[in-house]
């Protein structure tokens, strides 16, 4: 019985491919490989893209919005004097508590430090390079999700390239951090404002921790079924991980859905290991195009397994020994090697 397929992490993949997985098949090992590369000719038009930014309560240290360190003990005594500090009971336990005059104290003596803002460097990149090499418009939507109850979202606006240079993102302005994590409502948001888009592109930016994971694989069978049947224009989603304490398995769930159909909807991928954006363009391309003349795949033995002497597609599957440490793809006179050995 054929084993799941696995995904190789960012990091261990060549630059030259987008995306490597790896699939045991009895005695065989299946591999499916991508070209790096952004769509290209009438696959590069009109596209709608867009960024959403998971703004749930377990995200608010990557905004920047938690308070690292301590009151030391003089400092502690003198909040309590001034009333800055209390002691509270709760069910018989003792808390104490603070009041933003300590908090803003804390932070002006250094006694606290917000913790860093990860989200917008990162979101900045991806959504100027959306805006700038593939929106129709030349601008990215960008969304907060995940906010409120969990399934509110904050529209933050269309940005282009240079706009987003500048873009302030601390977490949503209108709601607050959200007391869950439902992702459906924001997919919604973006599926149904470009219904009518010849293809779109939609990140979202999370720690992969969901509360509607079954809400989400009903609705993506849906839609994968309404492009299957020609109802709808082709729609790509990208779960992209971030933090430290990324939740991957339910990410992976979501990349690996049967849809019942050749649609493929989600992709995941983890900001820390992406070497390069185009990443994300990964699931785009497809057999269909030809990326040069000729190619030819040899396993670690030097064996030669697949051939393409009429064209080398940006998309291949075959199959080698399953004891191969690695493949070589043989494309314009020179070799690339890619490890399968996942450690």
């Amino acid at each position: 019985m054929a084993e799941s397929s696995r995904q190789l992490p960012s990091n261990m993949v060549a630059r030259e491919f987008g995306e490597v997985n790896i699939r045991p098949v009895g005695t065989q090992l299946e591999v499916t490989f991508t070209i790096a590369m952004e769509p290209q000719g009438v696959d590069a038009e009109g596209w709608q893209t867009g960024v959403a930014l998971d703004a749930s309560g377990s995200m608010r240290e990557w905004f920047g919005q938690s308070l690292k360190g301590s009151f030391p003990p003089e400092a502690l005594a003198e909040y309590r004097q001034k009333g800055w500090v209390y002691t509270k009971n709760d069910d018989g336990r003792s808390i104490t508590m603070a009041r933003p005059e300590a908090y803003e104290d804390g932070l002006r003596r250094g006694y606290l430090k917000n913790s860093e803002n990860i989200i917008q460097p990162l979101a900045r990149e991806f959504i100027g390079y959306l805006a700038e090499n593939l929106d129709a418009d030349g601008g990215t939507t960008v969304i907060y999700w995940a906010c409120g109850n969990g399934g509110a979202t904050e529209v933050l606006g269309d940005f282009t390239a240079q706009q987003c240079r500048e873009l302030v993102l601390e977490g949503p302005k209108s709601v607050k951090f959200g007391d869950g994590t439902q992702l459906l409502p924001a997919l919604k948001y973006f599926v149904e404002r470009f219904s009518d888009a010849a293809r779109g592109m939609y990140l979202f930016l999370t720690d992969g921790r969901l509360d509607d994971l079954d809400a989400i694989k009903r609705y993506t069978r849906e839609l994968a079924q309404a492009i299957a049947n020609g109802n709808r224009n082709p729609v790509k989603c990208v779960l992209v991980g971030v933090g430290s304490e990324i939740d991957a398995s339910q990410m992976e769930q979501l990349d690996d859905l049967d849809t019942g159909t050749d649609v493929d909807i989600w992709d995941h991928k983890i900001a820390q290991e992406m070497r390069s954006l185009v990443e994300i363009f990964a699931e785009v391309v497809d057999e269909n195009q030809l990326v040069a003349p000729m190619g030819r795949i040899f396993d670690s033995m030097g064996k030669q397994v697949k051939n393409f002497p009429d064209g080398l597609p940006a998309k291949v599957t075959f199959t080698m020994p399953r004891g191969s440490q690695f493949f070589e793809l043989e494309v314009g006179g020179e070799r690339i090697r890619q490890s399968v050995v996942m450690l």
